[in-house]
């Protein structure tokens, strides 16, 4: 028995739903499959949701509902760093284990300005799909546009977490410094 299509807004909800119930990051093909719609329908949704000022980002796991976490909050900090490609893991491993979430990556391009792209991993199971979805779509690392220089904003539970995570990549040569 064919599974009937789940329609326009009620797909939303139930869309938004599962995104705000789900504690680890939706595929749009695991979201796809479970309204019985294309994957390129999803995005669509996602688009709609995310113009309604839906806080979804996504991250190279899927989607994810990012709550407001008002019981515990968390300090943040833009870093400035500077690596070759191949030091990517090796960067957020250091970041991951210090107990800091990595939420983005952003780069200066000199034709579209200020880029920015998701990353949110924190930790190393995390930074491993990271990688591994990387290599397997043969992407390029928005930092390689730029010869290695990018920003991270990183967040974690206190300033002196956020501390030692500077130190840490400055010890490895991975902080730039003016």
């Amino acid at each position: 028995m064919e599974q009937k299509k789940i329609l326009g807004e009620e797909r939303r909800t139930l869309i938004l739903q599962l995104l705000k119930e789900s504690t680890e990051p939706l595929t749009g093909s695991d979201l796809a499959n479970r309204t019985n719609v294309s994957r390129q329908v999803i995005v669509g949704d996602i688009t709609l949701l995310k113009a309604k000022n839906e806080p979804i980002i996504a991250t190279s796991q899927g989607y994810l509902y990012l709550h407001q976490n008002a019981g515990n909050p968390a300090f943040e900090r833009t870093i400035p760093s500077f690596h070759k490609p191949e030091d990517t893991e090796k960067e957020l491993n250091l970041l991951v284990d210090l107990g800091v979430l990595v939420k983005d990556v952003k780069i200066e391009h000199a034709i579209y300005g200020d880029l920015t792209a998701s990353v949110m991993v924190s930790n190393r199971k995390e930074v491993k799909q990271f990688i591994e979805n990387l290599k397997s779509t043969k992407a390029a690392l928005l930092s390689e546009l730029t010869d290695g220089i990018h920003l991270h904003t990183i967040s974690a539970p206190s300033e002196k977490t956020l501390d030692e995570a500077e130190a840490a990549l400055k010890r490895e040569g991975f902080l730039m410094e003016s």
